[in-house]
């Protein structure tokens, strides 16, 4: 099965947007959403059913038991992270704690410990496809490892299919890499706008170190065509092929807003996803996909 990873430089690129009618176009089978802090794809999907849901357990988080403690102070001197607070009596903040377990080792007499702490919540949704989703505790620092749960949970089950879709984080942190891990091919939306343009660029020589396809779409291109030039530029310069352009189009939103796909409605931004689709899927099957130009180009 290949996966295809959705990526963009920054939020708010319409990346959930191409994802799900990539979603439909494919009549997906498997498909996962890895923007753990704010995932969002289930509600262009529209899911009726109730998911499988199963607890995340990230770092472990430090306790300190009160009856054993001696108010030593040590452990608050030797944290790194500030995460142990003094008041009536020596507490351990959550949010601060980052599980180092440097606390436990310095502690004289052994008053405390590490306990494994919910970080987030995984969701399987397994009816006619299989959907892969998560949500991270608000705090919590374990995007990471989470994103990567979610796709082992979305290969975990069995079931007949050619095409995984996955719609990863904006920028080009740690759940960025954990969604690059192993995928066949990365799309990645682009903004036609200077931070669009640089954020483009970073998620690029990102994602160049797994050595995976590497394709570009520009969303709304014609908000700004001189923008959209540099990007088709930059795609030209360094040999990576511009497999479509999607224009600005308010019925976008408004499909959006009623919880459909923009390929479930006859508008000009889903026609033109349906051209972006054929591209990648052309080069994701490995055929000569030659990319196509900038009308006026």
């Amino acid at each position: 099965m290949k996966q295809l990873l959705i990526l963009s430089g920054k939020g708010g690129t319409g990346k959930t947007t191409v994802a799900s009618a990539f979603i439909k176009l494919a009549q997906g089978k498997a498909y996962a959403d890895c923007d753990v802090d704010a995932p969002n794809l289930h509600l262009v999907l529209d899911q009726t059913s109730e998911p499988r849901r199963t607890d995340f357990y990230g770092l472990p988080k430090a306790q300190i038991d009160e009856e054993i403690c001696i108010e030593c102070d040590l452990c608050r001197q030797y944290c790194r992270f500030d995460a142990i607070r003094v008041e009536s009596v020596y507490k351990v903040d959550d949010y601060a704690c980052e599980g180092c377990g440097v606390c436990e080792y310095i502690c004289p007499v052994d008053a405390v410990s590490l306990h494994p702490a919910v970080a987030g919540e995984l969701s399987l949704y397994h009816n006619d496809a299989v959907f892969s989703t998560a949500q991270l505790k608000m705090g919590s620092g374990t995007s990471g490892l989470l994103v990567t749960e979610v796709k082992k949970q979305m290969m975990s089950v069995v079931i007949e299919a050619d095409l995984a879709i996955i719609d990863g984080s904006p920028g080009i942190g740690c759940p960025v890499i954990a969604s690059l891990s192993g995928v066949d091919m990365v799309l990645i939306i682009a903004e036609p706008s200077l931070s669009g343009i640089s954020d483009m660029e970073r998620i690029i020589r990102t994602a160049r170190q797994f050595q995976t396809k590497i394709g570009v779409c520009i969303n709304k291109y014609d908000t700004s065509p001189g923008n959209s030039e540099k990007i088709a530029a930059f795609c030209k310069l360094n040999h990576l092929p511009l497999l479509g352009l999607i224009p600005y189009d308010p019925e976008a939103v408004k499909a959006v807003n009623e919880a459909r796909s923009i390929v479930d409605v006859d508008c000009p931004s889903g026609r033109a996803v349906r051209e972006v689709f054929e591209q990648t899927m052309t080069m994701l099957m490995e055929e000569s996909g030659g990319g196509i130009r900038i009308p006026g180009s």
